[in-house]
């Protein structure tokens, strides 16, 4: 048995318009600000079935976005996923997301130096200090989807140490923001080196990209491994061995 696809299968019917003239398609294109927007159809959403003007601007091309709340902006895109912002489940959801992102990214207004509170000592130690398995959760420019896993901080010290709960609040500092692992595992380092002058810096980030694992390729067991090595963590392959050994060890 062969089949013929419809060219257009969007295009005009007379069945199609009967449905465009019904009361139900006339009470479901009330829910949109623009009646294009809403469907004739119960079918899965798609990146292309909500328009963009040409300059770019969103929704509203006279200068109403810029005016919008992030409230606003999470309760249009609801609508133009399909879904009706005013039901229940989803009536304190445009706040609930705007707080949540403005959590996830509040690293983008810090410094370094702002999460140290004055802890960096004067110490004459010399060998390698770990910090290992230090908890990561950030969230993927591309995508917006969260990348999370484990990074691992080691300098060694020339004169100068910090607390160790700094090493964290620095990781933390760099992830909540819309990153690239490649790019959080790098400003680590960086921010790690210019706060103590170390003879050397390590940086290792293992995480799970979601943005991998519920779209795209879709695999659920990859990882990516990530690492920045500075001074003699990058020059002497006896420090880099020993740090990398540190980190296949048991842990406590």
């Amino acid at each position: 048995m062969s089949t013929v696809a419809d060219p257009d299968p969007l295009g005009a019917s007379p069945a199609r318009d009967r449905e465009a003239r019904s009361p139900r398609a006339t009470a479901r294109a009330g829910r949109y600000a623009d009646p294009a927007m809403a469907p004739r159809r119960r079918r899965s959403p798609s990146p292309s079935s909500a328009p963009v003007p040409a300059g770019g601007g969103g929704p509203a091309a006279d200068g109403s976005l810029a005016a919008a709340t992030s409230e606003d902006l999470v309760r249009e895109l609801l609508r133009r996923l399909g879904e009706d912002p005013s039901r229940e489940g989803l009536r304190k959801t445009p706040l609930r997301v705007a707080q949540s992102l403005a959590y996830l990214t509040a690293g983008a207004a810090k410094l370094p130096k702002d999460v140290l509170n004055g802890a960096v000592f004067e110490h004459d130690a010399d060998e390698m200090v770990v910090v290992r398995d230090i908890e990561v959760y950030s969230l993927c420019e591309h995508h917006l989807l969260p990348f999370f896993g484990r990074a691992h901080v080691a300098y060694l010290p020339r004169g100068k140490i910090v607390g160790l709960s700094k090493l964290p609040r620095i990781v933390d500092c760099f992830a909540r923001r819309l990153q690239v692992q490649e790019r959080l595992t790098m400003q680590i380092a960086e921010a790690v080196e210019e706060i103590l002058a170390p003879a050397g810096v390590g940086v290792v980030i293992e995480a799970a990209h979601l943005c991998m694992m519920m779209r795209g390729v879709e695999k659920q067991n990859s990882r990516a491994v990530t690492s920045c090595m500075r001074g003699r963590f990058r020059t002497d392959a006896r420090t880099r061995q020993e740090f990398l050994q540190i980190l296949r060890g048991p842990t406590v």
